[in-house]
């Protein structure tokens, strides 16, 4: 696959609250992306224009140069996702932002793990997509059918449940990129990741060891440590 990894994704973080900026700065760099951060609107163009980010989450209360201002400006030159921040419960705010080009919108207090899922779901729709109408994947001698769910080592046959087959159809087609438990709790689970969710650790453990036991490396499904699963 040639999708970027999310350590060469760019999010520039626009809020003049230097706590909540910090916050956010510090979350989402836990999460792999790299972050630029700024606390005006000005400044903000001045950095969407330099460092090309690829996704801007943008408050819509800033001093010099308001939100709203910077989002018509910017969508004269440039389809880059935005997520604007507001307060809970601004609904006209969201419908102007909405209406001058935001992709999305978080309302504030917000919850951490639907940030994340939100900015990776952006990310995603915004690539070019490389996995349209794909309903096979082979790593090595390990095939993949996502029509019939059947999994081949070779010519033996490996079988899985739904989720097992679901979470290693989800590493193979991303393979090399470090999918978020947030991301895949949603995709695999069809459920919210909860704060001490370990379904996924085990269904993991288990394809891991269906796949050792017919001679492929399951080590090569790799847990990394805070933030999410990858397929080498």
């Amino acid at each position: 696959m040639s999708q970027k990894l999310p350590s060469q994704f760019n999010i520039l973080i626009v809020e003049d609250d230097r706590g909540l900026n910090d916050q956010l700065s510090e979350m989402i760099q836990d999460a792999g992306y790299q972050v630029n951060t700024c606390f005006d609107g000005h400044t903000a163009l001045l950095k969407a224009t330099k460092h090309q980010p690829q996704l801007i989450l943008l408050d819509l209360m800033l001093p010099e140069m308001d939100g709203i201002s910077l989002l018509k400006i910017l969508r004269k030159t440039s389809q880059v996702p935005v997520i604007i921040l507001t307060a809970k419960g601004a609904e006209e705010e969201r419908i102007t932002g909405l209406r001058h080009g935001a992709d999305d919108y978080v309302a504030k207090p917000f919850n951490q793990t639907e940030l994340l899922l939100r900015i990776e779901a952006l990310l995603r729709r915004s690539q070019p997509a490389q996995t349209e109408n794909v309903d096979h994947a082979e790593i090595d001698n390990l095939l993949l059918d996502l029509n019939t769910q059947q999994v081949f080592a070779g010519d033996s046959p490996i079988e899985f449940t739904a989720i097992q087959f679901k979470l290693l159809w989800e590493l193979a087609i991303h393979r090399g990129e470090v999918l978020s438990k947030a991301y895949l709790s949603q995709q695999v689970l069809n459920r919210t990741l909860g704060a001490y969710d370990r379904s996924l650790d085990m269904h993991l453990s288990r394809v891991r060891r269906k796949l050792t036991c017919v001679g492929w490396r399951g080590d090569r499904l790799q847990t990394v440590h805070g933030k999410g699963y990858c397929l080498k």
